[in-house]
């Protein structure tokens, strides 16, 4: 049998969007498009669009009237995590070259890097400026409904990047790729009539999703209640500036050079804690290290980076890999282990802490802190919820009222963080009480899952239609 032989013209070859270098593999074979009989390009529905600005790290503050969104705050209903955000200063907003990357009523932002695909749909004027690696989408309503636009490129993005991440080291959606995307080209009354199906089950989204409680919220008046703390009374004192106290009635080595008091509440929280606590320095392994700026690789142990630590879990929507090789070389110092407790402790995102329960080692960066306990003294989630609680909370924000203007948290300032001293069982109690009312909120979020589902169901069936 004779040898099959064929020529191929490699000017050609590279004008195939497949061939990326950030792939890992791609079979282009089994990544076709859907075949529309009525199309356009996603690109060419469009009045305008812009990318964001790679703004510093320096220039993002923790307070603020000038929000700046990143993909991090994008929510699954397309809304904006507005209690996560980080802010800018007024300059930047009133600044002529900042002027393109303002985001407007009725942006459809997109995350082009990290959390690809990750949509939010911008209903309201806000004073805001847009992030690097994000895209803003400004459509031809001539063409399309703005409702039925967002979901079908939502539900089309999906099926893409599932194929990619599957068969490819997928780092980053590009422009060029994102706007080759074809849409089906439906009249507009026929898309009145989907969006007109969508928005009852919209509607009882955000019923539901108004339901639910902030963990935070929860696991305050968890610890509130078992251990008999006003924290309404706690509150009123937060307003007050001015004090007058006795500190010999104060019993706690917190009252040192490293912690400024300067609030009534404070030292009615200190007065508290020490009557039933021991200090973090007593239940610690090991001293408490930050990690290692990371020499990154392609694959292999993932970093834990303070973008990857988010209200109190460790998520994994953005993640980069250092090789084995350079874990064993500074284990010691950056290694994590299943039940370390993290904090990000320098930079604008520090103060963050979080509870790594995989078995999977992984690897700190240079601006997370790991905390190594002992588990016969304290259990893992008693002591993450309680880090997450108004007690961690305010304890930290002591310690920034002395390092602000220095982005770091050292262990000479967490090795008198103070942590109640009760049994192991009355602590699994709490974690106990705590994990129902959170499973609860579960509960609540898969039933608006199921109901996001409805509409991906529609989008699907329009679709199907125009094949």
């Amino acid at each position: 049998m004779g040898l099959k032989t064929f020529t191929i013209d490699f000017a050609e070859l590279i004008t195939e969007k497949g061939v990326r270098n950030d792939f890992k593999y791609f079979d282009w074979k089994k990544n076709k498009k859907r075949v529309f009989v009525s199309k356009i390009k996603l690109g060419k529905s469009l009045n305008s669009y812009y990318k964001g600005f790679a703004f510093k790290g320096d220039d993002f503050l923790n307070e603020g009237e000038i929000f700046v969104l990143k993909g991090v705050n994008f929510n699954s209903d397309y809304s904006i995590d507005f209690e996560n955000i980080q802010y800018l200063s007024d300059d930047f907003f009133d600044d002529k070259r900042y002027s393109n990357f303002k985001v407007k009523k009725d942006d459809m932002i997109l995350s082009l890097v990290g959390s690809i695909g990750k949509i939010a749909l911008i209903e309201e004027d806000y004073k805001m400026l847009l992030n690097q690696n994000n895209i803003s989408l400004r459509l031809n309503k001539d063409l399309f409904h703005l409702k039925y636009f967002t979901y079908t490129v939502d539900f089309l993005l999906k099926e893409i990047i599932k194929k990619l991440y599957s068969n490819s080291g997928y780092s980053f959606l590009r422009i060029e790729d994102l706007f080759d995307i074809d849409l089906p080209l439906i009249p507009k009354p026929i898309q009145d009539q989907i969006v007109s199906q969508i928005e009852p089950i919209e509607k009882k989204i955000k019923e539901v999703k108004a339901t639910i409680k902030d963990p935070r919220l929860i696991i305050n008046e968890v610890f509130a209640r078992e251990f008999e703390f006003d924290l309404e009374k706690f509150e009123e004192m937060k307003k007050e500036k001015y004090f007058e106290v006795k500190f010999s009635k104060i019993n706690t080595s917190l009252i040192r050079s490293t912690v400024i008091q300067n609030k009534l509440s404070s030292n009615f929280l200190k007065l508290f804690l020490s009557k039933k606590s021991v200090f973090l320095k007593d239940i610690i392994l090991k001293p408490i290290k930050r990690g290692k700026q990371p020499e990154y690789t392609e694959d292999g142990i993932k970093v834990i980076k303070t973008l990857n630590i988010q209200k109190g879990k460790i998520t994994f929507d953005e993640v980069q890999f250092v090789s084995e090789n350079f874990l064993i070389d500074n284990e010691e110092k950056a290694g994590i282990y299943q039940n370390d407790l993290l904090l990000t402790s320098t930079g604008m995102g520090r103060g963050k802490f979080a509870l790594y329960e995989d078995e999977e080692t992984c690897f700190a960066d240079s601006h997370v802190s790991i905390i190594r306990f002992n588990q016969e003294k304290i259990t893992p989630n008693f002591l993450n919820y309680y880090c997450q609680s108004f007690f961690g909370v305010e304890q930290l924000k002591y310690i920034e009222m002395h390092i602000k203007g220095t982005p770091e948290i050292y262990e000479a300032q967490l090795n008198y963080f103070q942590i109640p001293n009760i049994p192991l069982t009355y602590q699994q109690k709490i974690v106990d009480e705590i994990k129902e009312e959170l499973d609860k909120q579960e509960e609540i979020k898969r039933k608006i899952e199921k109901e996001r589902n409805k509409i991906d169901e529609i989008i699907k069936h329009s679709i199907k239609k125009k094949e």
